[in-house]
């Protein structure tokens, strides 16, 4: 038998899955390691801590499946997005690594808007944002010089653990894409960006296809992990490239909706557009490729806050249903989901939710059908954007928390007023990084015929028109709120 594994690299865990050539799953496991917070806004791990925790993801899932290491062809990686990991010449790490929820770099972010104007946008098409890696070396470099001076190269998080694995230094182009650093059109580093931050050319490391081969597994790696010196390694994305390869996402036309903590809308893309910096515009995993994705901060969190505060003791499958025996609307009761401030398209981190038209009629099933449509309708403000722009949205594959209620996936097809498609065996980033490798390894020409093995279809929800119309009303009440209670909110902010 021949296997590949694909290993995500997230914020508070690592997970292995172990592949079959027909796509089945074979094993997983999954090792978590601790997140450091010495001051508020600060958030940082320590990098070795990653590499530990997979190789002890690695031993498990070798021994769990009695799986021979010459019979895993390959591996490949999805990573949290943006963490900032600076090596020295010898390659060692310089400090803890700054992660993507770090919220330090607003003046750093304002600094860039300053020198940059509008050629940020046309060098990156990404707006200048505290989680991406340029603000956070701004800050390294404002705030410890001398660290600094003694960096060799700057990686992110799975290129890091990618590198200990493999001895070679490489940055594949869906991650780069959101380090504010690179030419998102030309795929290249921006020597212009560079020069105007005083930004030695020679901290960015070589760019590689994400199914690239970037070496093999190094003799200490194997004799740690278990692997064979002679299993492949491929270069792998970022985590939402990973997540959309490993829900199909990679034609024309199809789209993602995930819904964790924070929510997720993903568009294919085959060709450039400028969304003025509403929408992120990263290279795709897919060779050639792009897509277009917007955030809503606190979606699935928004719904963990109202559970914990107002039923703590019962079980998630019950709270939401009991939203359906409330009619569209929530019996006028409108919520926006911006407990951590939002990203798109507000990217304002000082705004906060408000329930609207509350009043004495409202019971806990109306407060829960509301959140789940605010939260439905923030992730509606990036469908809308991109249909604004002329993308067409017709299937949208839903996964996540979102997916695991036929409530909510017809309130997704209802509010998006597109077909929503849930999946039968839902791996998330980590399927994808398999994808990757299967590919890379040579079992499918491209990602397209992979993902017709490797990804399954459930069942898919039609919008009904009369319920889209209503909802299609509700949107724009929903979009005044913003603009009705942000100054309101920028007050407040100074009690907090």
């Amino acid at each position: 038998m021949s296997y590949v594994i694909g290993i995500d690299l997230g914020t508070g865990s690592v997970k292995a899955l172990l592949v079959n050539k027909q796509g089945e799953l074979c094993g997983e496991a999954s090792r978590s390691y601790p997140l450091m917070q010495p001051q508020a806004g600060y958030s940082e791990q320590d990098p070795e801590h990653w590499v530990e925790q997979t190789v002890e993801a690695l031993r498990a899932l070798l021994e769990q499946t009695k799986v021979s290491p010459d019979e895993v062809e390959g591996i490949s990686f999805s990573g949290q997005m943006h963490g900032l990991v600076l090596l020295d010449a010898e390659g060692r790490v310089l400090r803890p690594a700054i992660l993507w929820n770090d919220t330090r770099t607003t003046p750093q972010c304002r600094r860039i808007e300053s020198v940059l104007g509008e050629r940020l946008l046309a060098e990156t098409k990404n707006a200048a944002l505290e989680g991406f890696t340029l603000p956070k070396l701004l800050w390294v470099q404002e705030h410890e010089p001398e660290l600094l001076a003694r960096a060799a190269v700057f990686l992110l998080p799975k290129d890091y653990l990618r590198y200990r694995i493999t001895g070679s230094l490489h940055m594949d182009l869906s991650d780069a894409a959101g380090t504010l650093l690179l030419n998102v059109t030309g795929a290249n580093w921006s020597d212009e960006i560079c020069e105007a931050f005083g930004l030695d050319r020679k901290l960015c490391p070589p760019l590689v296809g994400s199914l690239e081969q970037t070496g093999t597994v190094q003799p200490e790696f194997a004799s740690r992990s278990g692997l064979s010196t002679s299993t492949r390694v491929f270069a792998g994305g970022a985590d939402n490239a990973c997540g959309a390869v490993g829900a199909g996402i990679v034609e024309a036309g199809a789209a993602l909706c995930s819904i964790g903590t924070s929510g997720v809308l993903l568009s294919y893309e085959e060709q450039d557009r400028d969304f003025g910096g509403k929408l992120h515009f990263f290279n795709h995993a897919q060779p050639g490729t792009y897509y277009a994705m917007g955030v809503t901060l606190a979606a699935g969190y928004s719904l963990d806050w109202l559970k914990k505060t107002v039923a703590p003791d019962e079980t998630f499958d019950a709270f939401v249903a009991a939203a359906g025996e409330v009619p569209v609307g929530s019996g006028g009761l409108l919520f926006t989901p911006y407990l951590v401030g939002e990203r798109t398209p507000h990217a304002d981190s000082a705004i906060r939710g408000s329930f609207i038209g509350l009043d004495g009629s409202h019971r806990r099933e109306h407060l829960t059908r509301a959140v789940l449509e605010g939260i439905t309708f923030s992730l509606n403000e990036s469908v809308e954007r991109l249909r604004e722009a002329g993308v067409k949205v017709g299937t949208i594959v839903s996964i996540g928390g979102g997916a695991k209620s036929e409530l909510w996936l017809q309130m997704q097809a209802d509010i998006f007023d597109a077909s929503v498609v849930s999946l039968e065996n839902e791996q998330g980033p980590a399927l994808g990084a398999a994808m990757l490798a299967a590919v890379g390894s040579g079992w499918f020409d491209n990602l397209r015929d992979c993902a017709s093995v490797f990804v399954h279809r459930a069942r898919t929800f039609e919008p009904n028109k009369e319920r889209a119309a209503v909802y299609q009303e509700l949107f724009q009440l929903y979009r005044d709120v913003y603009e009705s209670t942000r100054e309101l909110n920028h007050k407040l902010h100074a009690f907090r």
